[in-house]
């Protein structure tokens, strides 16, 4: 099959389009023959060699959200058949013993994940576990389901499984252009919240109105903490969402109200971050919560409620999979809004 491999860490130069073994299924493994992959920034991340995930070894085939068709099955497989049109959980938290896949479900050590530390759907086909695929309704499209596993997951689980948001609360939610804050506002506002999305442009800002959220501020121009307050009456948020880390760090400690949570599950714009006043965590009661990994569990409710309507894919472009180190470039520059999706 062909696929798109870096065996060394760099640049785009280092992806290469080549022919590599089709993977075999074990006992409880399926392959699928993939339709689609959306890129996530840890692609890029990983290829230049800035930080790779405990357990990655090169060479490497990215891609952590396939979607795509069933060609072949394990022989203990049951459930799942030749011709199945499906979306692949990445997460090998949970995977069974006999799967080629299985030892990796540490979440806290050497967690395995598709197209993070195995190979992913940066290829036409992609060796997974049996019990991580998930039926795709005829209605929707594969290239839609791509959308979904790795960013809808981080969504749900830092919003409602860390954060414990609820029908009523006021969300803030940093980024809207990318897909993790894409999926945030929907599930947000499909659970009963009120949201405030910011964003680096006001173009992506008139997005995340369409996608939801009841007010939008440029974070590049606005005063953050300010308009939250504003809004709210002066009482602050309840949540701040945030993937983004050291830029708004500060902004968003100083939009929470009493006993509000900062859910963070990324640090997009640098690792360090500053705390401008202790004072003002202990005494309004704020909690600083980490978003650690989904569980397998999570993964099936996530998806039905996904499919049950009412929420938009936001694709932003599509590439050959050939063209995989121009999609790349388009992810690094922040030149999107949603999903950038290769196909092979």
């Amino acid at each position: 099959m062909k696929a798109m491999r870096y065996h060394e860490p760099g640049g785009p130069e280092v992806l290469r389009f080549e022919e590599v073994p089709d993977p075999e299924p074990g006992p409880v493994d399926v392959v699928v023959d993939v339709v689609a992959t959306a890129l996530n920034r840890l692609d890029v991340v990983q290829r230049n060699g800035w930080f790779t995930m405990p357990g990655f070894t090169l060479p490497h085939i990215a891609g952590m959200d396939v979607a795509g068709v069933v060609s072949e099955v394990g022989a203990e497989v049951d459930g799942v058949a030749v011709g199945d049109r499906v979306v692949v959980d990445p997460s090998l938290a949970g995977v069974d013993d006999r799967s080629k896949l299985g030892g990796r479900g540490d979440l806290y050590g050497e967690l395995g994940i598709i197209g993070a530390t195995v190979d992913g759907g940066y290829a036409e086909r992609c060796l997974v576990p049996a019990s991580h695929v998930y039926p795709v309704p005829h209605a929707m499209s594969l290239e839609a389901a791509a959308t979904f596993p790795t960013c809808y997951l981080t969504a749900a689980h830092a919003l409602f499984d860390v954060g414990g948001l609820t029908a009523g609360e006021t969300v803030m939610i940093h980024a809207a252009g990318s897909g993790v804050s894409v999926a945030g506002i929907q599930f947000a506002v499909n659970a009963g919240a009120t949201v405030l999305a910011t964003a680096g442009t006001d173009e992506k800002c008139q997005r995340a109105l369409e996608l939801g959220a009841s007010h939008t501020l440029n974070n590049r121009t606005g005063d953050v903490a300010g308009w939250a307050r504003e809004l709210t009456a002066g009482a602050g948020v309840d949540m701040v969402f945030d993937h983004v880390g050291t830029a708004l760090f500060g902004p968003s400690l100083f939009a929470l109200g009493i006993g509000g949570r900062l859910v963070n599950c990324g640090n997009s714009s640098g690792d360090e971050a500053v705390i401008p006043s202790l004072g003002y965590v202990f005494h309004s009661g704020i909690k600083i919560l980490g978003s650690d990994p989904y569980r397998p569990e999570e993964f099936g409710p996530a998806w039905e409620t996904f499919c049950g309507g009412g929420f938009t894919s936001a694709v932003d472009s599509v590439f050959d999979l050939a063209d995989a180190a121009d999609a790349q470039a388009k992810m690094l520059a922040s030149d999107f809004f949603g999903k950038i999706l290769l196909k092979p």
